[in-house]
């Protein structure tokens, strides 16, 4: 897994699940989640998308087709606080 620490990652493609991101800034980036663990914490999104695969894409239609989840844009700029595993 690779690590990015107190860094900004700028116009890249992030697969969450396959790194730990510490203290980062996320810009104009793509970022892919399939429903795995992400490794995080205190990490800023900046005008970046987010892409769904897999159970993660599935789980967001089930939602939104219960009229659960509705579908939105996210914000330009995003601060995620909390995490799930980060060591």
């Amino acid at each position: 897994m690779k690590v990015y620490e107190n860094e900004t990652l700028t116009k890249q493609t992030i697969v969450l699940e396959e790194v730990c991101l510490i203290n980062c800034t996320l810009k104009d980036c793509d970022v892919f989640y399939s429903g795995g663990d992400p490794d995080y914490q205190n990490l800023k999104l900046d005008d970046s998308r987010f892409h769904f695969r897999g159970a993660a894409q599935k789980t967001m239609q089930t939602l939104a087709s219960f009229g659960m989840l509705k579908m939105q844009p996210m914000p330009a700029s995003f601060q995620a606080t909390s995490n799930t595993k980060a060591n």
